[in-house]
């Protein structure tokens, strides 16, 4: 039977139609559409060919209401457009594919009810696997909902970029060392003769911004320098080039006596060296600056920008490996930090003291 002929066929495609078609029974073609490992490939062949013959369209909730999980995994971030979100996409894609399951991106533009709702969702298809993806304002309101979704979802739920809420939520966890990677970043400059270093990144109470200011202060503590707490800027919301241009003007217009600027990701520091470049300050002859995530971009910036490597698509593979792990076995690791690393370019040179 064609798929034309099909479509003149009153009603919808059933199960049963597919099965026909394979030459197999109803139960095989539930087993291999239910991802059932014990399909073999030439019958779960055969079955996939049926389905794009007759255009055959799964019942989610069906599959949802049988107990069977849905071969997906969801990613929940705040917006797709960050490119830390899209490279950690692409890494659950990627797994995803490889392991033979789809995946469904949700964006909750930082509202809590369009995260529940996605979450709730993901619960009613049975969703093999839900990723929160990226930093969020740790409050009470948002431990509340993640101790809701860990009773609700289980070992299905996993926490990608960002930290546990607490010892009392068992959440899973895959994040990478934000500590780390801006204690590095800090100390390199240090290290160069930096003692005046800014730093722009996003708003307190964020977790990535708590975390990388933590990594901050603590390399500016073991080299014994203080901290010159009108160097942080830590007030922006949307971690965009706008952050970073208005940031260095913001630095400037208060007349800050600083000759390094770090910041919280790479696109904060591309607005930084425009509104530098605008202001007559050279980089690195004047002003050196380092920035976070290492982005493809980073290499092309005017100079070459060094920055923090984050895994980005192996935190993204890691988070849907633990998923799809402890949702098959029951077993796995609770907790992976991906380590970072500084990636040396062009734009740090050793501090010098100015005549005069």
């Amino acid at each position: 039977m064609s798929r034309a002929q099909s479509a003149d066929r009153p009603g919808r495609v059933t199960i049963r139609d597919v099965a026909q078609h394979a030459g197999v029974s109803v139960a095989t073609v539930s087993r291999a559409l239910a991802g059932d490992r014990t399909v073999t490939p030439g019958t779960l062949a055969k079955v996939q060919q049926a389905v794009r013959d007759l255009d055959y369209v799964v019942n989610a909730h069906a599959r949802g209401l049988s107990g069977r999980p849905t071969p997906m995994i969801a990613v929940i971030a705040t917006d797709v457009r960050s490119p830390f979100v899209q490279h950690v996409a692409a890494g659950v894609q990627e797994h995803a594919a490889e392991s033979g399951r789809f995946c469904a991106i949700f964006t909750t533009q930082g509202e809590a009810k369009q995260e529940t709702d996605a979450v709730r969702l993901m619960r009613e298809m049975n969703a093999e696997g839900v990723l929160l993806v990226g930093g969020v304002v740790d409050s009470a309101d948002y431990r509340d909902r993640v101790r809701g979704y860990v009773q609700t979802l289980g070992s299905r739920l996993v926490l990608c970029g960002r930290p546990s809420p607490g010892p009392d939520i068992p959440a899973l966890v895959v994040e990478y060392d934000n500590i780390g990677g801006a204690y590095a970043a800090t100390s390199y400059l240090l290290s160069a003769g930096h003692r005046r270093i800014a730093l722009i990144t996003g708003r307190h109470g964020f977790t990535t911004t708590d975390q990388r200011v933590a990594g901050y202060r603590k390399a500016c503590a073991d080299f014994g320098v203080e901290v010159d707490e009108r160097l942080i800027i830590a007030d922006h919301t949307v971690l965009d080039r706008t952050a970073g241009y208005l940031g260095v003007q913001r630095l400037l217009r208060e007349d800050a006596d600083f000759s390094a600027v770090f910041t919280g990701t790479d696109t904060i520091a591309s607005g930084a060296l425009t509104a530098l470049r605008e202001a007559g300050r050279r980089v690195p002859d004047d002003v050196s600056v380092v920035g976070f995530d290492d982005l493809a971009f980073a290499q092309e910036l005017t100079p070459p920008l060094t920055t923090v490597h984050l895994p980005h698509e192996e935190l993204g593979r890691a988070a849907a490996r633990m998923a799809l792990s402890n949702v098959q076995t029951g077993s796995g690791r609770d907790h992976v930090l991906l380590g970072t690393h500084l990636v040396i370019r062009d734009s740090v040179r050793p501090y010098v003291r100015t005549a005069g």
